[in-house]
């Protein structure tokens, strides 16, 4: 059963998105469940069972998302009081609503108002409750002034950009072989405005314990900073430790995401990573996630984004297409991680199965961690949100007379020498049954290679398609050696589609067997005629043509690769205008190249190919060496994918954001 609180409103984006790709994420949830805010909320309900008898005043419906973080039934509860007429035919554990005119007619004496910024609204109605009574409101909650962005509205988006990440450090047994884990941004606040913003965080272990709990200043506009697993260790004297990393960015401006990447990294280089960050609205269902590989094992990592415990058998998995669950059988602590072998749950899984997993809101969009029991090498990716309230739209059948393709799904084929592709479309709505697709094999230079019709998929259907096997078969070859391949709907022989297209690619390096996978969904790119929210834009109203991303540099001997995508739905600019601006610690400018990828195409590059050592060697400044790459592009809206290169022992991929 799924947790009553509202997440998450998928509202209609025509007009564009909140900054930060935020247009439906919901406040309420997080002011109630913030770590700082939990035991305040506990010490209401402690107060009010000191009384006799309690009324409730619920005047904007927030009664299910308190009672399920506070239980309520632990009070003397009169009565049940509403503002809004509409809300008349309601009831709370066995009272019906009454209007708030009624209130003073009753009994109680104590009232709890489930408001915040009450004391304006609540000054004219004084009167409206019983003589004497004790009023308690939701303000008794808050969080410090000092941690809001803005103060006279308490559930502002921008006073709740939270997030969670994922922070292991293990040392290992013979002191080579620990596990490590970064978190990477930049501080985009500050160039919007922000006046000393800072990340208020706390690192609870896997009971839910709070480890470590402090501020960390953020550097000037646009410059990066890191969380590392060892530098926490060493600061807070931890043991070996894995569990959530709970992240406020506090005092903000512009933009209410936390956004970042997280490398998991081994000591051996067995074990290298890149994901991003975990979509901070808990959602019912989570998708995407491939089952393991023959000598493979595959685990879960389940973080309680809540301050109250994950019951038993409200996590489960199974076969996307199939009806039987395998359930967790045990409860999860508040705020607790617990990792889960879904190998063992789903012995019958086997790739490329599809798995979709039951969250019921209780957790942010989790990772996978897949291990090759031989080897050991170890990679780590994520689902993502399975959609609950789409249904089919024959609207998108008619859109090739407008858009062209339409809604395109690129996934980049990595250079044949060195790298193994495999793609695979999947399912990531519940009430998706068929997906009718054709997927297009696009060399870099935006020539077709090659094109295949995949038919009506049935859901319970899983497809990978090897590019090799692919190449093979056509006996054909990627002139360039690298490119892109596009998932595209496809109704010569009819079917439904929903516009919420996903696919995964799975990548093997053909030296060292280490693998990476990444899972995105479909977008009309790069057309000026608008289709609802298509093509997206996350500052502002479509279409979204434009582009800014934020690649993050690796250090050591790790190299940065990444591949940049020019989908169009429609013809386009021919090339695209594409700089690549290398800044330094501190935020400046220090080298630039311009590249320019054929409408259609693709673009692979290493970072220490493209920059110089001698413009690498600006980067440092002052000691610190942590610079970054912007892509900006003026011309197009491009997709890309970054990673690490270790040699040739292992790699990682995931696709990338922008702010």
């Amino acid at each position: 059963m799924s947790l009553n609180i509202e997440t998450f409103k998928n509202a209609d984006l025509s007009q564009g998105w909140r900054p930060g790709n935020n247009a439906g994420g919901t406040s309420l949830f997080k002011a109630l469940g913030h770590p700082l805010a939990a035991p305040k909320g506990r010490a209401i309900i402690e107060t009010l069972k000191t009384f006799k008898s309690v009324a409730v005043y619920d005047p904007t419906g927030t009664i299910g998302n308190f009672h399920a973080y506070y239980d309520l039934t632990e009070i003397p509860l009169e009565g049940y009081y509403v503002q809004r007429i509409e809300d008349l035919g309601q009831s709370f554990l066995g009272h019906d609503a009454h209007p708030i005119s009624e209130c003073a007619k009753g009994t109680a004496d104590a009232v709890l108002v489930l408001l915040f910024d009450s004391e304006k609204i609540l000054a004219p109605l004084a009167h409206m409750f019983p003589k004497g009574a004790t009023i308690l409101t939701l303000d008794d909650m808050r969080l410090p002034d000092e941690m809001l962005t803005n103060k006279k509205n308490y559930l502002d988006p921008m006073n709740f950009a939270t997030n969670f990440a994922f922070l292991r450090d293990h040392k290992g047994i013979n002191g080579s072989d620990g596990l490590h884990t970064r978190v990477a941004s930049a501080n985009y606040w500050s160039a919007r405005g922000a006046q000393d913003p800072k990340l208020w965080l706390c690192l609870f272990d896997e009971a839910g314990e709070p480890l470590a709990t402090w501020e960390q200043d953020l550097p000037a506009a646009n410059c990066p900073y890191a969380i590392d697993s060892q530098t926490v260790r060493e600061k807070f004297n931890l043991d070996d430790y894995q569990g959530s990393l709970f992240i406020h960015a506090i005092r903000i401006a512009g933009h209410d995401v936390v956004k970042y990447a997280m490398d998991v990294y081994g000591d051996n280089g067995k074990s290298l990573t890149c994901t991003h960050d975990a979509n901070a609205w808990p959602a019912d269902y989570y998708a995407g996630m491939p089952a393991a590989d023959e000598g493979e094992v595959l685990t879960l990592i389940v973080q309680n984004s809540h301050p109250m415990p994950i019951p038993p058998k409200s996590v489960g998995f199974n076969i996307v297409g199939a009806q039987d669950i395998a359930w967790h059988e045990e409860e999860i602590p508040p705020f607790g991680t617990k990792i889960l072998n879904v190998s063992e749950m789903l012995p019958q899984a086997s790739f490329p199965d599809q798995i979709e997993t039951v969250a019921g809101r209780y957790f942010v969009r989790p990772r996978y961690e897949v291990v090759r029991t031989k080897t050991g090498q170890r990679r780590m990716a994520h689902g993502n949100v399975e959609r609950t309230d789409l249904e089919p739209n024959p609207e998108i059948a008619e859109l090739a007379a407008t858009m062209g393709k339409g809604y395109i799904m690129p996934l980049p084929v990595l250079p044949t020498d060195l790298f193994n592709s495999t793609v695979l479309p999947t399912p990531m709505a519940r009430g998706e049954q068929e997906m009718p697709l054709r997927i297009e094999l696009m060399d870099a230079d935006g020539s077709m290679v090659a094109s295949k019709y995949l038919g009506r998929i049935p859901r319970r259907d899983h497809i990978a398609i090897d590019i090799d096997a692919w190449l093979a078969e056509e006996s054909s070859k990627l002139p360039s050696g690298h490119g892109h391949v596009e998932f595209l709907y496809d109704f010569r022989e009819g079917g439904d589609a929903n516009g919420w297209l996903h696919a995964l690619g799975r990548y093997e390096q053909k030296s060292s067997g280490h693998r990476a996978e990444t899972i995105f969904g479909a977008h009309i790119y790069n057309t000026a005629n608008i289709y609802k929210d298509e093509p997206q834009s996350y500052i502002g109203k479509p279409p979204g043509l434009t582009t800014r991303l934020f690649l993050r540099l690796g250090d050591g001997d790790k190299d940065t690769l990444c591949h940049l995508v020019y989908p169009a739905s429609t013809p386009w600019h021919e090339t695209s205008d594409t700089h690549l601006i290398l800044h330094n610690a501190n935020g400046e400018p220090v080298a630039e190249h311009r590249i320019k990828i054929n409408c259609g195409g693709s673009h692979f590059w290493r970072y220490h190919d493209m920059f110089s050592p001698e413009e690498r060697s600006r980067v440092s400044v002052d000691g610190k060496d942590v610079g970054y790459v912007i892509i900006r592009d003026t011309s197009c809206r491009l997709f890309g994918f970054h990673g690490l290169i270790n040699g040739d022992t292992s790699f990682c991929l995931d696709h990338m954001f922008g702010f």
